[in-house]
């Protein structure tokens, strides 16, 4: 089956995820600038899981431009994938109320590193089908960021505890790391491009030099040329036409 109805799907339910996160942010109870800097906390949680939701959507869809077809296995760790950041608001929420506070920074940066596994599960679920995305496989490559996004997430929860500013430090880290869209995908769409236009290319060109050569095969088995043919009989037709024109008048002069 198609991507079509997955990538919709995704794009619906991210789309409910951001609006339920925004609808998090309360109104200050004040029409003052201290009433609206006593909302910093849960502001700054929010921008940090809409740049996580943003990340995520950008790759998910740089990642579905090489994959043609999906399975059963691909749709399951699709609805994975979102189904742990569907908790995203949730873990927002709690972080924004209790900012820097050690259990709600340690059970954000547990569910950004199942959210980092999920995806890797559906990379996995994609790629156990080399034959079809070679290509796919060629872009995604060692994965050195994954892993060193990995490792920063384990690490944030080891410290989180202890150190929750350095924590969620770390967690900006990340996103920071994944704010560019995956260049490796784009390199690779990029050389299929060329590829296809140097081969439309090739293509025409050997169109045009096969023609050449029937042409001069013909001429060399003494074929004509059925447009000399054409224009050759045409002419031949014409001064005949005219000949007999002429002879007629001739007669008529003569019998005159």
């Amino acid at each position: 089956m198609g991507t079509a109805r997955l990538t919709a799907f995704t794009d619906g339910v991210i789309a409910i995820i951001i609006t339920i996160m925004v609808l998090e942010l309360k109104l200050p109870v004040g029409s003052s600038l201290t009433d609206l800097g006593q909302l910093w906390p849960g502001f700054v949680a929010y921008v940090l899981s809409f740049l996580y939701v943003a990340i995520y959507w950008n790759n998910h869809h740089h990642l579905f431009q090489l994959v043609r077809r999906v399975d059963g296995l691909i749709l399951w760790a699709n609805a994975n994938l979102l189904f742990w950041l569907s908790l995203l608001p949730v873990a927002t929420a709690w972080q924004g109320r209790h900012f820097l506070a050690p259990l709600p920074t340690l059970v954000y940066g547990l569910l950004l590193l199942l959210c980092a596994l999920a995806y890797l599960l559906l990379e996995q679920a994609i790629l156990r089908r080399r034959h079809e995305h070679a290509s796919l496989a060629e872009a995604l490559g060692t994965g050195f960021k994954d892993k060193a996004s990995l490792g920063f997430y384990l690490a944030a929860v080891l410290v989180a505890q202890w150190l929750p500013l350095l924590a969620v430090a770390m967690y900006g880290l990340v996103a920071l790391l994944w704010l560019v869209p995956d260049r490796r995908i784009e390199r690779v769409m990029a050389g299929g491009e060329s590829s296809r236009r140097e081969g439309t290319a090739q293509d025409q060109k050997a169109k045009i030099a096969g023609a050449d050569t029937a042409e001069d095969n013909d001429k060399t088995l003494g074929i004509p040329n059925l447009q000399g043919r054409a224009f050759e009989g045409g002419t031949a037709e014409k001064t005949q036409t005219i000949g007999h024109d002429e002879s007629g008048v001739g007669s008529g002069h003569r019998g005159t």
